[in-house]
Order: structure tokens, then C-alpha cells, then sequence
């Protein structure tokens, strides 16, 4: 009985990190398929959109699976994942995404499990060894060292919009993980789409361009993806695989993220990826693994 008991939990830990790793790769393509968005679509209304587009969705799926309503008390979590995922990461990395390339902007994603794992740790209470804090500030003082480092063929603006969507995304990140243990995975992003529905809709109907022309497939395709994959797909995946394999494990598979997003922008986009980019980038990730080990 024992045997088949660990047997059984191996298995659900599989699922865990096979779930995690497919998230992981679907939101590696959202930065690309922003930037392509972008440059045909005002990025307010992109932003709008993908949530109204994502949120009828998960309405629909709510509605014929009969899912329970959430508790009056998971409201307000669901309100903070809703501010980070659903509005904060989409609306700034958008609007960053007129200043920087893509390529640019996913060295940010290196600091994403480290300001999931801050979160985490406030909300947490957890006590982390200093040496948590020596890999946080050194991976910060990577990135913001490479930002200023590339001097006017950068723009400030993009950086510091990008800056503020990765501590937007980590903080709905955390409250969404742990929301999940006692709302479900899938349900989490779900009822906060659902939750920004009323605000979203008015919004992109108001919007929504007055003429096609102009707008290119490319940006109806990038449109679509950051819609289904990037904002409902991608997340339905990516809780699940919290719940089954555990917040922590699988939590450090977002530092594959950037190495995942720079070949799609290199190969997608024909955007140009430097050995020095490359060199940040990895070093981030090092830095992040340091932390996310010291943080307990």
C-alpha cells in the first residue's frame, strides 16, 4: 500500500513539472507576440482586449463545467491576481514594448521567480538566510546595470515599465499560487478574468479600431496568442502545475523562461540576440536559482 502510495505521489509530481514546463513555454512567446502586436494596435486597447477575449472564455468554461462561486473571502486575492496578470504585466510590458525590442525585454523575466519568491516570503512570513538577499540584490543590480549599460540604443522608459510589470506579474503570481491550494488551479485565473470582465469590456468596446486597415496578420495572430495562450491556456497549465508539483519545485522552471523567449525572438522576429544579453541573462538566472534555494 505504501509503495503504490509513493509510487502515485511521483506520478502527480511528473504531471507537476510536465504541466509547469508547458506553461512555462507558452508564456515564453508572449513578449514576442506582443512586440508584433503592438506595432499595429494602440497598446490600452491590447491590453483590454486579450482580457475581455480570455475572460468570455473562462466565463464560458466556468459556466458549463457549474463551478462553484469563490468565497466572499477570495475576492479581494482574486482582485490582486486580476492587478497583476490580467491588467499590470500585459498594460506595461505593452507599452514598454514601443520603446524596447523583445529580445530586450525578456532579460527582465530573469527577475520574475525572484519577485514571485519576495511576495511569496511577505505573504509567507518566512524568514530567508541573508545569502537569499545577496543573490536578490546582485541579480537586481545585473539587470539594472545591463539596462544602463546599453545607454541611448535603450530607452529608460521601457526599462523601468518592464521593471514594474515583473513585480506586478510576481505579485499575482504568488497570491494566484497560493490562492490555488484551496480555489483550484485552472479556477484561479478563470474567475479573475471573470472579475475584470465588467471593466474590460466597456473598455475594448470603446476602443476597438474603426478600420481594419492598416492592421497586419501578423498582429491578428499576435493578438489571438496573447488572448488564449499568454492570458488563459498558459495559466490553466501553469497552476495546475503548482498544485500537483508543489509551488516551490515548480516555480523554478520560470527561470527557463528567457532562454525560451530570446530564441523566439531571435528566430520569430530576426531580432538580434548579444553575447553580452546572453551573459545577463544567465547570470540573472543564477542568481534567482541562489535565491529561490536560500529562501526557506
Amino acid at each position: 500500500m505504501g509503495n503504490n502510495h509513493l509510487i502515485s505521489d511521483k506520478s502527480t509530481a511528473s504531471s507537476g513539472w510536465m504541466n509547469g514546463f508547458i506553461g512555462v513555454l507558452i508564456f515564453s512567446g508572449s513578449l514576442p507576440a506582443t512586440r508584433v502586436a503592438v506595432l499595429d494596435f494602440n497598446p490600452v486597447f491590447l491590453t483590454v482586449a486579450r482580457a475581455t477575449i480570455a475572460g468570455l472564455l473562462a466565463l464560458c468554461v466556468l459556466l458549463m463545467l457549474k463551478e462553484r462561486r469563490p468565497a466572499k473571502k477570495d475576492i479581494f486575492p482574486l482582485a490582486i491576481v486580476s492587478i497583476g496578470v490580467v491588467v499590470g504585466f500585459p498594460l506595461l510590458s505593452a507599452l514598454a514594448l514601443q520603446y524596447v525590442t523583445a529580445a530586450h525585454s525578456i532579460v527582465f523575466l530573469g527577475m520574475l521567480p525572484l519577485t514571485t519568491a519576495i511576495f511569496g516570503v511577505i505573504r509567507g512570513g518566512e524568514r530567508p538566510r541573508p545569502a537569499f538577499w545577496v543573490c536578490s540584490v546582485t541579480g537586481s543590480m545585473l539587470v539594472i546595470g545591463y539596462a544602463v549599460a546599453q545607454g541611448l540604443s535603450a530607452s529608460p522608459a521601457g526599462d523601468i515599465l518592464m521593471l514594474l510589470a515583473v513585480i506586478l506579474c510576481g505579485l499575482g503570481y504568488a497570491e494566484g499560487a497560493k490562492l490555488s491550494k484551496t480555489l483550484g488551479g485552472w479556477q484561479v485565473i478563470s474567475w479573475a478574468l471573470v472579475l475584470s470582465l465588467p471593466f474590460m469590456l466597456p473598455i475594448t468596446w470603446y476602443l476597438f479600431p474603426l478600420t481594419y486597415t492598416g492592421i497586419t496578420v501578423p498582429a491578428w495572430i499576435g493578438l489571438a496568442y496573447v488572448s488564449i495562450f499568454s492570458m488563459l491556456v498558459g495559466f490553466i497549465f501553469w497552476y495546475r502545475g503548482l498544485a500537483q508539483g508543489g509551488i516551490a519545485a515548480v516555480g523554478q522552471l520560470q527561470l527557463l523562461q528567457p532562454f525560451f523567449g530570446l530564441a523566439l525572438a531571435a528566430t520569430l522576429l530576426h531580432e538580434q540576440v548579444s553575447i553580452g544579453m546572453l551573459c545577463i541573462t544567465v547570470g540573472v538566472i543564477l542568481c534567482v536559482a541562489g535565491s529561490k534555494k536560500f529562501a526557506k
